[in-house]
């Protein structure tokens, strides 16, 4: 496909994720079992699939059994059957065993499992199928006609980072398509943009997010069972700030730890890195990794608005999926099983539009009403009101989910709202709390054993760019920028950052500016999401670049 400037499909996939591949395998199944012979093209931006798969991840199995139900589900490279199923509560030094799970936090029947090793198998399965995948191509372009979806564009490359052609210049491929699926994952970069040209948000909930920052260690043997899941809450975050840890057992005497915070906090100086590395400090984790190394380092948003901020997922010739369509079920903190049903529910649709050769939003809309019918609907409607109620605290969302409970998932108050993550945030001058640093001042040594600076864990995502290129995240308005959010905010992206891609320099006058290192980033989008003011923009680096994650 690099030498051909345009191709032509039936369907197009965007996105080599859980819900792409479930996608693609259920729509050649469907069309083989009606004896239609048509193209499903599939493109992953990651150098092969599962290169920037990222998940904890304890993962519902029965839809796997749906999605593949000739194979025999031992041969699926889950890792191990959860056998241990704890929720505990940490203060700075200490841990307290909840007797009781917290509702729809139970993992009975599921497993741990590297969903990167899952979406490379897969792509094993689809590609049995028919489906071609090329990994390594950037999608950075949607084509339009007379106001619709008719495909999209690869990446130009071959350009430096003046925006100027060099001698390999190479111009990218139109990819024409009758049905186009966007499954990007969190925030993905077009979906992000359909949504706006489209208005598909009128009338929803705004999307809101968490950062999720882990590590996958090698440890003693003896220090962790495979299958042993802990959840916890409390330490590091304070009453004001949402999220918690977890530690899941592996076999093969890994384990895999991290912190999931919401991005909805006020302090412009949080670092979930940071934070990261204090919460392992606690005897309670720190157990599970003495003696052991680190192997594996990455870090990923998750859309957590719910039922509400589910936009339109349709429109002429298009569909959204997955991460990308907001299907995350809170508080259990499980997409996968999400992804792979509105995978399939999407292909059930679109072997509707190729049938009858009808790609309108008439024939589409099918799609959005087979997921109020589906597991989606069953497991987001309860919960439909869970995340924006903790919008003001733990205390009150604690109040707010107690009536939830009580109430079917409507509470007291009805509909809650939500709002923009980056508008949480305060300047310097109006946040009134203790800042990060000096919360964690005693923590903040890493020693590069137990704990680690950004440099070194970034190391251990396998991150690369090339380095003639155009950088892929760019602050919007410079002159603004500069005034409001350096000035005001002390340029938070400094902080909120996993991979240390934006640093603030001070001169020898005074004088401030962001420095950018692009080569570092991990495609998590927290810039684009949490920046203050006019913000950051993320768009697909060339083809290829980013993390190499291998058992993430």
């Amino acid at each position: 496909m690099s030498n051909v400037n345009s191709v032509s499909t039936d369907i197009l996939i965007i996105g080599g994720g859980p819900s792409g591949l479930a996608t693609s395998i259920h729509l050649a199944d469907i069309l083989k079992q009606k004896g239609l012979n048509k193209r499903i093209l599939l493109i992953e931006k990651g150098s092969s699939i599962g290169s920037h798969i990222l998940s904890g991840a304890v993962i519902k199995p029965e839809v796997f059994k749906e999605l593949l139900p000739d194979v025999d589900f031992n041969e699926i490279p889950f890792n191990a059957k959860v056998a241990k199923d704890s929720t505990v509560m940490l203060s700075e030094n200490g841990s307290f065993k909840l007797p009781f799970h917290v509702p729809y936090m139970s993992n009975a029947g599921n497993y741990t499992a590297s969903l990167g090793q899952i979406c490379r198998y897969l792509a094993t399965k689809a590609e049995e199928k028919g489906v071609e995948i090329y990994a390594g191509f950037a999608v950075d372009e949607i084509l339009y006609k007379d106001g619709k979806v008719t495909g999209a564009k690869t990446k130009d490359t071959g350009i430096d980072h003046h925006g100027k052609q060099m001698e390999n210049f190479q111009q990218g491929s139109s990819i024409e398509a009758k049905l186009t699926i966007f499954a990007e994952g969190t925030r993905g970069s077009l979906a992000k943009q359909l949504i706006q040209k489209f208005d598909l948000e009128k009338d929803k909930n705004c999307q809101i997010y968490s950062l999720g920052v882990k590590e996958v260690w090698s440890v003693p043997e003896g220090n962790i069972q495979p299958g042993e899941v802990y959840h916890t809450m409390g330490y590091p975050l304070n009453l004001k700030e949402f999220g918690g840890g977890f530690v899941y057992g592996l076999n093969d005497n890994k384990v895999a730890v991290g912190l999931v915070v919401g991005l909805e906090y006020e302090d412009p100086t949080f670092d979930a890195h940071d934070a990261f590395q204090a919460w392992k400090t606690n005897p309670f984790i720190s157990k599970f990794l003495k003696g052991g190394k680190l192997v594996e380092y990455g870090a990923k948003t998750l859309p957590e608005g719910g039922y509400y901020s589910i936009p339109k997922l349709y429109t002429d010739n298009a569909l959204i999926v997955g991460d990308s369509a907001g299907l995350v079920a809170m508080p259990a903190l499980k997409g996968v099983h999400l992804a792979i049903t509105s995978g399939m529910l999407a292909a059930k649709t679109a072997a509707l539009a190729l049938a009858t050769d009808d790609y309108s939003e008439k024939v589409l809309a099918a799609y959005e009403l087979s997921i109020k019918d589906s597991l989606i609907y069953k497991d987001l409607y309860p919960v439909r009101n869970f995340r924006q109620g903790f919008s003001k605290g733990l205390i009150v969302g604690a109040l707010h989910f107690g009536t939830q409970l009580i109430t079917g998932g409507a509470g007291f108050c009805g509909r809650l709202k939500s709002h923009p993550d980056k508008d949480a945030t305060k300047t310097l001058a109006e946040f009134k709390g203790k800042p990060f640093k000096e919360r964690f001042k005693d923590k903040l040594e890493f020693d590069k054993v137990l704990t680690f600076d950004k440099v070194t864990d970034v190391y251990f995502s396998g991150v690369n760019h090339d380095e003639q290129q155009v950088a892929h995240v760019k602050i919007n308005n410079p002159e603004s920028f500069a005034a409001i959010n350096i000035k005001q905010y002390g340029a938070p992206c400094q902080f909120f950052c996993s991979s240390e891609v934006y640093e603030l320099h001070t001169d020898k006058n005074g004088h401030q500016e962001l420095r950018i290192h692009a080569e570092n980033c991990m495609h998590c989008k927290t810039c684009d999401i949490k920046t203050p003011g006019d913000g950051i923009t993320w768009s697909v680096p060339n083809g290829g670049n980013g993390p190499e994650f291998q058992n993430m």
